[in-house]
């Protein structure tokens, strides 16, 4: 498929990737952002698109000499981390149980931290930068350093995998954490505080933003390409000790070389080139995908993941689907759904099956299948991937 344009009346155009009808809130929330007087070109939406806060999830939005706080989002940096093993299928037989088990003591869940900090993470070069940070994350280092290598809440997750070929693959999706969270809302903050007090009347304070040149700006993009680092190296960490609870089992403990290793953003912003000119790029639930690319894009709990590379496509500012995209809320699949359900749609799978998981049930989400066909011209599939056992945030 190719994109369709939107019928919308606004300064930018409005590219879609997505099959399925936007709501009425979703064609509002399109028609706010690409009304923005600093928009490049057009908005892209890609086919796992879905309500957000100002900005839709599963946008594209190029920028000249602006950028808004809330459009990147409070999970600053959240993304993917995936690696593909020398391992095969049948050496997991018998020991998904004890490797869940031994995932779930290494590495730390929901609000929980590490209780002692690694070598790797105190020799994180960044900690040097941290009192330029915000002034109001200036008693949050310590916990910045305790979360660095835990996997927070929600959608969040660590999956072993096998692909078509029956061989293992180790998955996780992660962020910025506590600290990412905390210097997004001082910045969406201060941006909301700037726009109060200027006579210009947004379509939503949620688009709130920063013009280049300006201090707010400089320090807004400073803390925000930190924080990005912080969720890539935060991956590595989780991956890192993943990898060696996988070696123990498979291994007898011995160190690996993967095959492919992938790590990618897909709530973040950065100065690119399109249409050569230099712009910032926010991809509020996308993925990079210029060519040669790679990129992860998670099913649910119960779905395949695909590893991809990207075609380039100039549309789409050279972006993907970042996953399948929610059908439904948080709180309507609790009520849409039992625990049967939940156990029938996850069956084959090493998982939690209990009520504290029942929002992320497969049927929440978009089917997959339907996204991936959605966006043949942004990506190729390098691989399929269905998961064996499940970790949850």
């Amino acid at each position: 498929m190719s994109y369709e344009e939107l019928k919308a009346d606004t300064k930018s155009p409005v590219l879609s990737w997505a099959n399925h009808e936007l709501g009425k809130q979703e064609i509002q929330m399109a028609k706010n952002v690409a009304s923005l007087p600093f928009v490049f070109k057009h908005l892209a939406l890609m086919p796992d698109v879905h309500l957000g806060k100002g900005a839709l999830v599963g946008s594209v939005i190029a920028t000249q000499e602006a950028i808004i706080p809330a459009a990147v989002g409070v999970d600053i940096g959240c993304g993917m981390g995936a690696i593909k093993t020398p391992f095969t299928g049948e050496q997991l037989e018998g020991k998904l149980k004890k490797i869940r088990q031994d995932i779930e003591a290494a590495i730390p869940t929901g609000f929980n931290e590490n209780k002692d900090v690694e070598k790797a993470v105190t020799n994180w070069q960044n900690w040097r930068e941290f009192n330029d940070l915000h002034r109001g994350v200036q008693d949050l280092q310590n916990k910045a350093m305790k979360q660095l290598g835990s996997l927070g809440g929600g959608n969040h997750f660590i999956e072993v995998c096998l692909d078509e070929e029956n061989q293992v693959w180790l998955m996780l999706h992660s962020g910025s954490r506590n600290i990412g969270n905390k210097l997004a809302q001082c910045h969406i903050n201060t941006a909301k505080g700037l726009q109060k007090m200027a006579s210009e009347k947004l379509p939503d304070p949620d688009l709130s933003y920063f013009v280049t040149g300006t201090p707010e700006f400089q320090a807004y993009w400073h803390d925000l390409q930190w924080a990005q680092e912080y969720a890539h190296y935060n991956r590595d960490v989780m991956m890192a000790r993943f990898k060696r609870i996988v070696e123990k089992h498979l291994a007898g403990g011995k160190a690996t070389k993967p095959l492919l290793e992938v790590n990618c953003h897909h709530n973040y912003a950065e100065k690119e080139v399109h249409f050569g000119e230099e712009v910032y790029v926010t991809r509020k639930g996308a993925v990079r995908a210029q060519q040669e690319d790679y990129g992860i894009i998670p099913g649910s709990m119960g779905a395949k993941s695909y590893i991809v590379k990207g075609k380039g496509n100039v549309h789409s500012f050279c972006s993907c689907s970042h996953g399948a995209g929610r059908l439904m809320s948080r709180n309507k699949a609790k009520k849409a759904y039992t625990l049967d359900d939940l156990i029938k749609q996850t069956e084959g799978v090493e998982c939690r099956k209990d009520g504290g998981v029942l929002d992320e049930i497969p049927s929440a989400y978009k089917p997959i299948e339907q996204v991936m066909e959605n966006q043949s011209d942004l990506v190729e599939v390098v691989a399929i991937l269905k998961q064996v056992v499940c970790v949850k945030g």
